[in-house]
């Protein structure tokens, strides 16, 4: 059954030809382009405020009893749908297309994009609506009450909805497949089968469980892989120059330029850091939206932290291993597969079981997180709970079994064209609403040198949108 949907299908072929379009004529630049503007506008939010950063998630730890999702748990199921399969397996295929530069430019991007990053969840905070239980909002929300458009908010909602509830779960799942048949030899039909019966236990519990379930799952699992990388780090911490020279070479090499290469250096670089950290794309700031603060700009400092977390750390870690290894330059492995060859070569035969292991519960997170966001769009979409439970069923069930018998190219170029469409769509929003978040900013910052521990925010602090604001009384 795979072979139907082969990497030289016609189906592939062309969402390969139309990403290709995409993203090397206009995403790279409109997302640089984008990340140094809001750098340059806060004065470098991400990198001046970063212990503030984490203070505020230490803070969002702590929890009033109410049904309100807190910061903390916000930062973990965001952090869920970040660290999966693009932590180990898109990295991998990063540098096993565009080379060890790649890693270079997945770090530029994750640098200079949790500006973004910041700017798009403290807008989903300014614009949340209030929920049975909770807050709700995102790009959706902003787009509508911010920008007054409803017709681009509606599109963004039902892109969302596609992207988050369906094509990428049909990466993670595929990913996952992939994982287990290396190191266990289990039937990719089967393990789908076995997929689509605990994601969809999970899923019906509705965002509360997923908060919680996300929680608990996403620090062990993200420890547990790091702790790894580091002893092979310092295992062969001598090399960490030499790779570090190397990265840098490829990310600028004359070798690369010369022989064509470099634009796919820099294109696989942003585009699987893009994935992985999601920043500017319109993901996070769905569940972003959700936590309880009391000022918007704590939010959006969360959610940026959670960029440096996805990419400078558990991405960097994946890269390290692979590189330390060798085995990208010998071998025709890709994806998951190549992250469990370069294991294996590290820690023996216990290798490929490990990544096997990770890369179900990062992936299995990641789908269940990636579900929080196509409910909160379902939701204002309409309030036909036939819809929610209509998407709950392609989530948990036909999406998830595609991507176990689809081939890894055809899901990675859909994940690629739906990622482009969404993060389109979100960057005229941001910019256009941008002012009001340097606005939340300076606030912050002026009650901060007030010496106000926890800055507060109210709508009327902002009488020419106060209307258009349904919380902060």
């Amino acid at each position: 059954m795979r072979d139907f949907f082969s990497p030289d299908g016609w189906l592939n072929v062309a969402i390969t030809n139309l990403n290709d379009f995409l993203w090397t004529y206009l995403l790279i630049t409109a997302l640089i382009c984008c990340a140094l503007w809001f750098t340059f506008k806060t004065k470098g939010v991400q990198f001046r405020m970063f212990p503030e950063m984490v203070r505020l998630l230490g803070e969002g730890t702590q929890k009033d009893g109410k049904h309100h999702i807190s910061s903390f748990e916000a930062f973990a199921v965001s952090i869920a749908s970040r660290v999966g399969t693009g932590n180990l397996a898109g990295v991998a295929s990063a540098i096993a297309i565009g080379g060890p530069g790649a890693v270079f430019w997945m770090w530029i991007i994750a640098l200079l994009g949790s500006a973004t990053a910041f700017i798009e969840s403290t807008l989903a905070q300014l614009y949340k609506r209030k929920d049975k239980h909770t807050f709700i909002g995102g790009p959706a929300y902003y787009m509508q009450y911010g920008m007054h458009s409803k017709w681009m908010a509606r599109i963004f909602a039902l892109l969302i909805t596609i992207t988050f509830c369906m094509v990428y779960i049909s990466v993670q799942s595929n990913t996952i497949v992939n994982a287990m048949h290396k190191a266990f030899a289990i039937d990719p039909t089967l393990m789908g089968g076995i997929l689509v019966v605990l994601s969809t236990t999970c899923i019906f519990g509705g965002i509360q469980r997923v908060a919680k379930v996300s929680s608990i799952l996403v620090p062990i699992m993200a420890v547990l892989y790091v702790l790894l990388a580091i002893f092979i780090i310092l295992t062969n911490i001598t090399q960490i120059p030499h790779i570090l020279a190397l990265i840098v070479e490829n990310a600028f090499g004359v070798e690369q330029f010369a022989g064509g290469t470099l634009g796919a250096t820099l294109m696989n670089g942003i585009k699987r850091g893009l994935f992985s950290n999601e920043a500017g794309e319109g993901s996070a700031p769905n569940i972003a939206a959700s936590a309880d603060v009391s000022h918007p700009v704590k939010q959006g400092l969360v959610q940026a932290l959670g960029v440096f977390t996805d990419t400078l750390l558990v991405c960097s870690c994946t890269a390290f291993i692979i590189i330390i290894s060798g085995v990208y330059s010998n071998t025709d492995a890709n994806g998951i597969q190549l992250t469990q060859s370069a294991l294996q070569q590290e820690v023996g035969a216990v290798g490929p079981t490990f990544v096997a292991i990770a890369i179900f519960l990062f992936a299995f997170s990641s789908i269940i997180g990636n579900y929080a966001y196509g409910e909160m769009n379902i939701k204002f979409l309409t309030d036909n709970k036939r819809w929610l439970l209509f998407v709950r069923i392609m989530n948990g069930a036909v999406m998830v079994f595609f991507g176990a018998i689809a081939s890894l190219d055809l899901v990675w170029s859909l994940g690629d064209l739906f990622m482009g469409f969404i993060t389109i769509c979100n960057l005229i929003a941001i910019i256009y609403l941008g002012k009001q978040a340097f606005f939340l900013l300076d606030d912050y910052r002026k009650q901060k040198r007030k010496g106000i521990k926890s800055p507060e925010f109210h709508r009327s602090q902002m009488p020419e949108i106060e209307k258009d604001i349904e919380c902060w009384e």
